[in-house]
């Protein structure tokens, strides 16, 4: 069932919460994705098995939450996630990122790092409006943005396009995480698939050399995707929870 919870922002988050035991499992989904796909969906129904507190959620702008997509940023969302992690959930938590998601828990254990006991990235995708957007786009490209405020990029995950803003990218300047110090002092367990066309497993790379923390490791899964949805890829996330809570 989903309810629903207002930020003190005023927006209206959509969410799915289950109870069960602690430290629950926080599950922060990716870029114009929504609580509904398929890695939720699973986790939700693990840590039901596991008799594990789960909460999963849809950023606002995104799947049933209040607000435009493309009036968004890394910043606001990482204000919904920090807000229903605080209002629903009691204790340190697994937050388990997926793509953005990753970043987003990045930006949450330097926010609130009380409030993290361990954390499961799959694809993490920290800093991706920089080293992945403006990086990638020529001179005509940043021109548009920077003239028009927005540009649209085709996706390989949904008939609309991606709509890039001129807010977004200046946001996410205030988010990085890789150009500065990122201590990680709990267990961390990185998923990363070495055919996925929209994270290069340098990142994931690059991201272990730069964490700081004692406990901190990187499984690459040969020709796994970026959708890492296949049973397989799943089962290895579920195995990755029941590490760090071990």
């Amino acid at each position: 069932m989903i309810d629903y919870l207002t930020t003190t922002e005023g927006r209206r988050i959509a969410y799915c919460r289950s109870a069960g035991q602690g430290p629950g499992i926080v599950f922060l989904g990716g870029f114009k994705s929504d609580m509904a796909g398929t890695k939720a969906s699973y986790l939700q129904d693990w840590a039901q098995t596991q008799g594990r507190a789960f909460l999963r959620f849809d950023y606002s702008g995104h799947g049933e939450s209040s607000g435009s997509f493309a009036e968004g940023c890394i910043g606001d969302w990482v204000q919904d996630a920090r807000a229903v992690i605080e209002a629903l959930t009691t204790g340190p938590q697994v937050l388990v990122g997926s793509s953005m998601g990753g970043w987003i828990a990045l930006l949450l254990a330097r926010a609130i790092p009380q409030r993290v006991a361990a954390m499961v990235t799959v694809a993490a995708a920290p800093d991706f409006t920089e080293q992945g957007y403006w990086a990638g786009f020529d001179a005509a490209q940043r021109d548009l943005l920077m003239r028009q405020g927005r540009i649209e990029l085709p996706s390989d995950y949904d008939d609309q396009p991606y709509v890039i803003t001129r807010h977004l990218i200046e946001d996410g300047r205030n988010q990085l995480v890789m150009t500065q110090p990122l201590p990680l002092p709990f267990p961390v367990r990185m998923l990363q698939g070495t055919a996925d066309a929209d994270v290069p497993m340098d990142w994931a790379l690059r991201l272990l050399k730069h964490a700081d923390g004692s406990d901190i490791r990187l499984t690459l899964v040969k020709n796994a995707d970026h959708r890492f949805s296949t049973p397989e890829c799943l089962s290895l996330i579920g195995e990755a929870i029941a590490d760090v809570l071990a």
